[in-house]
């Protein structure tokens, strides 16, 4: 029998480590001869994080972790040679997520259809093409309570529902790749480690839909998610699972892969379908709808990477099991992308209802830095701050709302002590103003007005009716914007006044940054009795703000001081304080 082996560096984003790591193993199995009986695959994602390079060994279930170069020989001798389990190698970690989206990712190779179909790949297909009856697919999301993992949360089986009942000769579906949240790399991973479960339910929908034709809209910037989903389309092409005939039958349906060029507002879906017309991505007004008048105005579902992951497992295991996952409302399982100052940082995929302590503490490790956890920002630049205090909330649809921020497409920055909330919330409006496309004045003029007041409340020029006018504007553009950028834009700015608005108050009235974050509300000064003259903050500050001898000591002219820490890092007897 042939052992898989999957291989993953699971405390970087480089790639080198787990490459080099690979050669060496490889050419370990040569000289025992048994390359040609052990497969090895990179895995995009395995499930554990911070365990350096771990190896998951098939059909044995062996995962080891910490594994380093010098215990090669012993694994391939002991293990791979002799069926041994070596304990001091073998990875334990709490099996607290539920992976279905996930299910394949570092099981599968993602470059090989034939690994997928060995894994009940395209059983889901061959099941709705034999009963032929969308009604039938129809009512088993409708049972599942599969909601689009894409932010808004719409019901999947309606959307799919409203197209289906448009009656034209041409319908499309698209597959929204264009995954832009800071921090957030939930669709990449699935797109690069299980491609043919994507594609797989992209294709039931066209054929629930009455669609031939359907996109992957893949941002630029994803070049191997874009590669490994265009050879799997060409091998679905060459299995006969793509085409005419699709499996036998009358069906016919071709995908293609689309680039976006890296424009945040195109994962709006208007915007997303000018850009595939080869417009500029500028949203519409709606309705109409996409479902009933989108791409070259003709009906087009929409649903993104994660949603269509899950349309496989529903159809064959039945929507009543997805249903009696996660809670009344929000059913099935979530994928986080979980960073910022935590200690384990990776994808996560846990039921509905899971609590956001449990994925922060008892997944996540807690913060990394030793400090306490202050927040964690929830659903990208259109999502919100949550305190500490709202951790126990399960995440959810509806529970997320409630306290000011949304699901999201998943990612999850958790933000200890030393991180400032009007930084945080400049940062995010920042990238709105940036990714703005300008059509609507709200959004344009609104988004500007609200940067240009916080950066005067953390350059120290801040007023108590800043605070006031922070609420204002931020409510207009709720109201008046175009699309869901402009709508939810303020959201960042708008938690954090609820749940910070003490430190917000710190800012304007007292002028400090309780954070020390904001660095026109900090000074640095030179202590005399520390320091020891030897000139070094002098010699590396770039803005010369450190003036003085050795005789007489040094002083800090903070005119002229840029704030850039330098004298900080480079002083020997830690003579300089930031206060």
């Amino acid at each position: 029998m042939i052992k898989r082996i999957f291989i993953r560096d699971t405390n970087s984003s480089s790639a080198d480590k787990a490459r080099d790591f690979c050669n060496v193993l490889r050419n370990q199995l040569r000289e025992k001869q048994m390359d040609e009986k052990v497969q090895l695959i990179r895995a995009a994602d395995m499930g554990v994080y911070n365990q350096g390079i771990v190896m998951r060994i098939l059909p044995d279930d062996l995962l080891y972790g910490q594994v380093e170069e010098k215990d090669i020989p012993r694994i391939v001798s002991e293990t791979i040679c002799g069926g041994k389990r070596l304990n001091d190698l073998m990875c334990h970690h709490a099996a607290r997520q539920c992976r279905i989206v996930l299910r394949n990712c570092g099981v599968v190779d993602p470059e090989s259809i034939e690994d997928y179909i060995a894994q009940d790949g395209y059983q889901a297909l061959a099941k709705v093409l034999e009963q032929n009856d969308p009604e039938k697919v129809l009512a088993e999301l409708k049972t599942s309570g599969l909601r689009g993992r894409g932010g808004a949360g719409y019901p999947t089986w309606l959307k799919w529902n409203l197209a289906r009942n448009v009656k034209e000769s041409q319908k499309y579906v698209i597959c929204n790749g264009d995954e832009g949240d800071p921090g957030a790399y939930m669709d990449r991973s699935v797109l690069e480690g299980d491609p043919y479960s994507v594609i797989e339910g992209l294709t039931i929908a066209g054929f629930v839909t009455g669609a031939s034709k359907g996109y992957f809209y893949i941002r630029a910037e994803y070049p191997l998610a874009i590669e490994r989903i265009q050879k799997a389309i060409d091998q679905a092409y060459a299995c006969g699972l793509l085409g005419e005939n699709i499996l036998g039958s009358t069906f016919r349906f071709d995908a293609e892969v689309r680039l976006g060029a890296g424009a945040f507002v195109c994962g709006e879906e208007t915007a997303l379908i000018a850009s595939i017309e080869g417009k500029r991505g500028y949203p519409r007004p709606r309705p109409p709808y996409p479902s009933t008048q989108g791409l070259w105005g003709k009906p087009t579902v929409i649903n993104n990477v994660e949603t269509l992951a899950n349309i496989s497992p529903i159809i064959l295991k039945s929507g009543k099991w997805f249903a009696g996952i996660g809670t009344e409302t929000s059913k099935g399982t979530k994928v986080f992308a979980v960073t910022g100052k935590v200690k384990n940082s990776g994808l996560v995929e846990v039921p509905m209802g899971t609590s956001i302590r449990e994925i922060v503490f008892d997944i996540g490790g807690g913060a990394g830095s030793g400090k306490k956890v202050k927040a964690v920002q929830t659903g990208g630049p259109s999502g919100g701050v949550i305190p500490e205090d709202f951790f126990n909330t399960p995440v959810g649809y509806e529970n997320l709302q409630k306290i000011g921020s949304i699901m999201g497409s998943g990612g999850m920055i958790v933000m200890d002590e030393s991180d400032c909330m009007v930084d945080i919330a400049k940062f995010y409006l920042r990238f709105c103003v940036d990714e703005s496309c300008g059509k609507c004045a709200p959004c344009r003029i609104g988004g500007t007005q609200l940067l240009n007041l916080l950066e005067k409340i953390s350059d120290g020029k801040g007023e108590e009716a800043h605070l006031a006018a922070l609420r204002r504007i931020s409510f207009a553009m709720q109201k008046a914007s175009l699309c869901g950028l402009g709508q939810t834009a303020p959201n960042p700015v708008l938690s954090t006044l609820n749940y910070f608005e003490d430190e917000y108050r710190t800012h304007v009235l007292e002028k400090r940054c309780p954070a020390r974050k904001c660095g026109r509300l900090f000074r640095y000064s030179i202590i005399q009795e520390k320091c020891k003259r030897c000139g070094l903050c002098v010699r590396n500050c770039p803005s010369d703000a450190i003036s003085g001898n050795r005789e007489k000591g040094y002083v800090i002219d903070e005119a002229k001081c840029s704030r850039c820490g330098l004298c900080l890092e480079t002083c020997k007897p830690n003579a300089i304080l930031r206060g």
